[in-house]
């Protein structure tokens, strides 16, 4: 029988305008706008089926990543999807140490970015030939053939194969907490009535940017806690503003409002520095947050073993997609920590449903200090949205990793020839 080939691979440079609201903004990316590198996958089966996926970014250094993709599209186009899952190992190894590529970025950044996306887009495909949505295909599997899909080079010290196939439990439901609420951007008013209505909606978790100024943030921060009242969750995100000590002290000061963890206090590469915060944070029940830019598992397994965090946040399109993601949880799992994944941008939330459906399926069987974030923006774009129900995420049901997006959507947001971004520019808000 011939074997089905991945025939094409195109990607999209697509930006949705979101600096123009402040939707997303934090004390250390002010004018966000909530971009992707989309990539269809193309092959020439009679069933018509697709694979898609992309990658986060923030407006401007998109076209940097679509040039990433393109230089790794050589791995894929002209590959059986057949010969890539029965070898996925292999395959993730050939597409985040290509000897070219590596030089540039070897599991990070740019390259590490482009992987994710690429690898998204051949989960969905894998998972849409199956008939099943990712979470399901991932739970349906058996422990070795999960575990065929990790590359445990660089990890062994923390986690080893033959440990990761003892790992496996049941159970399913995710609660969600809300971002939504209290970008930094926002004025006060508009916080009010964002936090008044996501109460209503049954939220009870909420987490607010800090970090510009420290009276500003007491204030905004007693504001929410007053509103939300004192049996509902607070955290706080300082989006890596602040020294080691300025964080220390910083949080110090809002330890009145109890929230229960800092994220990202500092530099996301500091982990002896996250874990100086850690161990001054933890005589008052304040834990670190940290991982939306944790751009591979050598880093987590730092971070796991330096005790510098006590909730750990894997990103869909950060890490080498699921492969990657896979070893993460696995070692979370042998360190209890407990996972809260980041969903604030593109897509994200979509895709990292179905990792922690999987996460909790499969591999922790807990609920507890757990909970994955939710952005109310943008999911308008998407064949199949997230949903939400009674402040939790509900399993989706569609086959694939819910990544494709509305061909209109694509069409309008493409940078800079879409319409939307056209129309902007004829009204002068905006210059290309």
């Amino acid at each position: 029988m011939v074997k089905e080939k991945i025939t094409g691979l195109t990607v999209t440079d697509i930006r949705f305008p979101t600096s123009l609201g402040h939707h997303g903004s934090d004390a250390m990316h002010t004018d966000p706008d909530y971009s992707a590198a989309y990539v269809i996958l193309e092959t020439d089966a009679s069933d018509g089926i697709k694979g898609y996926g992309l990658t986060f970014t923030l407006g401007r250094g998109t076209e940097v990543v679509v040039c990433a993709i393109k230089a790794l599209s050589r791995h894929v186009v002209g590959r059986a999807l057949e010969d890539i899952v029965n070898n996925f190992r292999g395959f993730y190894r050939e597409l985040s140490s290509d000897g070219q590529l590596r030089w540039i970025g070897p599991e990070k950044g740019v390259v590490q970015l482009a992987t994710a996306a690429v690898l998204n887009a051949v989960w969905d495909l894998w998972a849409k030939k199956e008939g099943k949505p990712l979470w399901k295909l991932l739970v349906d599997m058996t422990p070795e053939q999960l575990v065929s899909c990790i590359d445990f080079r660089y990890i062994t010290d923390a986690l080893t194969e033959e440990e990761a196939l003892e790992q496996y439990m049941l159970k399913n439901g995710y609660p969600a907490y809300t971002t939504s609420c209290a970008w930094l951007g926002y004025p006060d008013d508009q916080l009010k009535k964002l936090c008044t209505d996501a109460l209503k909606e049954g939220w009870t978790r909420f987490k607010v940017k800090v970090g510009a100024d420290l009276q500003d943030d007491a204030r905004r921060c007693k504001l929410i806690r007053d509103l939300i009242g004192p049996e509902n969750k607070l955290m706080l995100d300082a989006n890596q503003r602040w020294e080691v000590n300025e964080a220390i002290s910083w949080v110090k000061e809002l330890a009145v409002f109890k929230p229960i963890w800092i994220e990202e206090p500092t530099s996301p590469d500091d982990i002896l520095g996250h874990a100086a915060i850690s161990k001054a944070l933890a005589p008052l029940g304040i834990g670190v947050a940290t991982g939306e830019q944790c751009h591979n598992r050598v880093m987590f397994k730092q971070f796991l073993q330096a005790h510098a965090l006590q909730y750990l946040q894997i990103d869909s399109c950060r890490l080498g997609s699921v492969n990657e993601n896979l070893s993460v949880l696995l070692m979370a799992k042998k360190y209890n920590i407990p996972v809260c994944p980041h969903a604030g941008g593109v897509g994200l939330c979509e895709l990292v449903q179905h990792l922690i459906i999987f996460d909790y399926i499969s591999v922790s069987g807990s609920l507890e200090n757990r909970m994955c974030e939710y952005v109310d923006h943008l999911h308008e774009h998407f064949k199949y949205p997230v949903a939400i129900q009674n402040a939790s995420y509900m399993p989706p049901k569609d086959p694939g990793y819910s990544t494709e997006m509305k061909p209109e959507s694509v069409s309008q947001y493409q940078f800079p020839d879409g319409e939307i971004w056209q129309k902007l520019v004829r009204e002068g808000k905006i210059e290309i």
